[in-house]
């Protein structure tokens, strides 16, 4: 699987360095895993898309979104899941309502995009570089 990677990974490696984790199996058993995934796909979003505005929402009923940006006019919501099988969860339901989000992407490491619905799409990792070249 090829993944266009920019130099912001710096910022990922870095968190594994720091963590002494050498391996793929030694990243994939800790805890920090998740957060990992979360701020390698931010950093793509940001330096592919070129955003200077980024933001996490989130209510004290506990529904979140990982990042919401602006572009063009539209509101895309990102959502950063370390499944195999994502699936639209209530928290992103609440999101789409909410914030009246126009698309939300809902990125993992599987490797088949899919429809999830009227405007909410798995994206696997390897197609996020042109997903976000399509928002340009």
């Amino acid at each position: 699987m090829k993944i266009l990677i920019s130099v912001e990974v710096f910022h990922v490696g870095l968190l594994h360095a720091l963590l002494d984790l050498e391996t793929h199996d030694q990243l994939m058993g800790h805890q920090k895993v998740g957060a990992s995934f979360e701020g390698f796909v931010i950093e793509q979003v940001a330096t592919l898309l070129g955003v200077r505005e980024m933001y996490f929402w989130g209510t004290h009923q506990g529904a979140e979104l990982d990042l919401l940006i602006m572009r063009r006019g539209k509101r895309i919501g990102f959502e950063v899941k370390l499944s195999e099988s994502p699936t639209v969860t209530k928290s992103m339901h609440i999101a789409i309502e909410d914030l009246a989000l126009d698309r939300l992407l809902v990125v993992y490491p599987g490797s088949k995009s899919f429809s999830l619905g009227k405007q909410t799409e798995a994206v696997a990792i390897a197609d996020l570089p042109g997903r976000l070249l399509r928002l340009r």
